[in-house]
C-alpha cells in the first residue's frame, strides 16, 4: 500500500462531535465533523468514492486537499457531511483528512512462508479488534522499527476447515525482523475476510495471536459488522511502519 496520506490536524475536533448515521433531516452545518472508517472504491486517479463501516456510501462532493485513491484501500476518514440520500449515495461529504490504513487479503500458511511471516509478540486488546464493513480490522502497539518495516499477516491453514463451533481459525502473524527502537506507536491492519471462501455453515472466525502480554490466545468473532471502537477514531497512526 502506498505510504500514509496526508491528514489534517482535526481530530480533536472531530472527536467532539461523533454520527452515528447519516440521517439529519434538519441538514448539516460547516462545523458538523464525524470521523469513521472506509473502502475506497476509485473512479479514475482522482475520483473515488466511499463505503463506510458506519455512514454507508458516501460521495466526497469536496475535499480540503487532492488526494489520489487506491482502489479497495482502507482508509480513516474525516469529514464534513454536506447533504442526504445525494445522487444515489447515504451522503454526500467534505473531506477534512484522510489517512490510508494497510489493507491486506487473507494469506494461506505454507512450509515456504511460515518462517518468513515469523510470530512474534504483539501488544494488542480485543477492543481494538473488530470485524466492520467486511474487514478484520486490527489495532495495536508497535514497538517501532530503526529500519525495516515490521510485517503482519493473518493466515490460514488448507484446506479450510470448520471447527466444532462452526468457527474458522485464522493466525495473527508478526515479524519484528529483531528490529525494535523501543519507542512506540500506534498500528493498524485491515484483513479483506471476502478473500477467503465463505464455507457453509460458517459462524464466524477465530484469530489465534501470540499476545506480548496473555501468550498464545485465540479470540471469536461472529460474522457482523461491529461498531468501530471510538477510542481508535481518536487514534494518530502516523508512526507507524508496517507492511
Amino acid at each position: 500500500m502506498k505510504k500514509l496520506a496526508h491528514f489534517c490536524g482535526i481530530m480533536l475536533a472531530a472527536t467532539s462531535f461523533m454520527f452515528q448515521s447519516c440521517d439529519d433531516s434538519d441538514g448539516y452545518s460547516i462545523g458538523d465533523i464525524a470521523v469513521d472508517w472506509a473502502t475506497v472504491e476509485a473512479k479514475d486517479s482522482h475520483t473515488y468514492s466511499l463505503t463506510g463501516d458506519t455512514w454507508g456510501t458516501l460521495w466526497p462532493a469536496a475535499s480540503a486537499f487532492p488526494w489520489s485513491p487506491e482502489d479497495g484501500e482502507r482508509v480513516v476518514i474525516v469529514f464534513n457531511p454536506l447533504y442526504d440520500d445525494f445522487q444515489g449515495y447515504d451522503c454526500a461529504i467534505k473531506i477534512e483528512g484522510i489517512r490510508s490504513i494497510l489493507t491486506k487479503d487473507v494469506e494461506e500458511l505454507t512450509e515456504e512462508n511460515d518462517a518468513e511471516l515469523g510470530n512474534d509478540p504483539i501488544y494488542i486488546e480485543k477492543r481494538n479488534m473488530w470485524i466492520g464493513g467486511g474487514y478484520m480490522n486490527i489495532v495495536f502497539t508497535q514497538n517501532l522499527p530503526a529500519q525495516e518495516k515490521h510485517r503482519i499477516s493473518l493466515v490460514h491453514t488448507t484446506p479450510l476447515a470448520l471447527d466444532s463451533e462452526g468457527y474458522l481459525t485464522l493466525e495473527l502473524r508478526y515479524n519484528t525482523y529483531d528490529d525494535m527502537t523501543g519507542l512506540y506507536g500506534n498500528g493498524a491492519v485491515s484483513f479483506n475476510l471476502n478473500s477467503i471462501e465463505a464455507l457453509p455453515g460458517m459462524k464466524g472466525v477465530k484469530i489465534k495471536l501470540n499476545s506480548a502480554v496473555n501468550g498464545e490466545v485465540t479470540v471469536p468473532f461472529e460474522l457482523m459488522d461491529e461498531p468501530t471502537p471510538n477510542e481508535v477514531k481518536q487514534m494518530d497512526f502516523s508512526k507507524m511502519e508496517i507492511e
